[in-house]
């Protein structure tokens, strides 16, 4: 059943051409972080190692925003052909249903996260950080689907909330320029805790305001709890 349920998945975000072309975001990530800025840097005056930080920030946030809109579109789906009204009379839960849907997308979205960190060689990370990270990271995924849901009945409502939920990743990069207690006012941003452990890895401890720990743990604790939140307002506002 498992095995049918994510074929079908994947066969629903390749149908819509532009969901298939998004689907290969991250591979284009990772070639710009290890090919493009390279070359960029060679050819002028800008340096890789100092805006380090930033750049690994920017290519690994997108990478959760952009599957969590897949998830959203593809629950939108699933309404429109009211496959969540259906799921009530099989011996599978909504719950059931909602909660394996979204930790495929963890598990996707923390691979191409995990490419991304890697693939691009930015800032010479370890790979047990680049995996906690990717972890944290893609647990942004499920909220920013069902955060689409929430406040859409369709995907024409459903591309306009992607679109103004992906200003949010702004304010995670405008925290990078901050290293005291001013980078807590864009503390609110799920990736604002994802972007300052990576910022604190290459910048070194002591520089930032919390340590790399602080950072990790407050914002896992952070994301779960908004995952939750989110998860719950979603049901109360479809009526599952």
């Amino acid at each position: 059943m498992y095995g049918s349920f994510i074929k079908s998945e994947f066969k629903k975000w390749l149908r819509d051409p532009l969901m298939g072309f998004m689907v290969f975001y991250p591979i284009l990530f990772g070639i710009i972080g290890r090919y493009l800025l390279p070359w960029i840097a060679d050819i002028s005056d800008f340096s890789i190692d100092y805006y380090a930080d930033l750049i690994l920030v920017i290519l690994t946030l997108m990478t959760p925003q952009i599957y969590g809109a897949l998830t959203g579109f593809s629950i939108l789906d699933d309404r429109d052909d009211n496959v969540l009204t259906s799921i009530r009379v099989t011996p599978l839960s909504i719950h059931q249903f909602l909660s394996f849907r979204l930790i495929v997308v963890v598990i996707i979205t923390f691979i191409a996260c995990t490419y991304v960190m890697w693939f691009s060689d930015v800032g010479e990370i370890p790979i047990e950080n680049i995996l906690a990270i990717a972890f944290l990271a893609s647990l942004e995924a499920p909220m920013t689907g069902l955060f689409i849901n929430a406040l859409s009945h369709n995907k024409i409502e459903g591309f306009a909330v992607m679109k103004g939920s992906g200003i949010i990743i702004i304010f995670p990069i405008i925290a990078m320029f901050f290293t005291d207690k001013k980078e807590l006012i864009f503390s609110f941003a799920p990736g604002f805790w994802a972007a300052k452990t990576i910022s604190s890895l290459i910048r070194g401890e002591g520089v930032l305001l919390l340590t790399y720990n602080q950072y990790y743990f407050i914002g896992l604790a952070y994301v779960i709890l908004l995952n939750i939140i989110v998860y719950k307002i979603f049901l109360s506002r479809t009526k599952i």
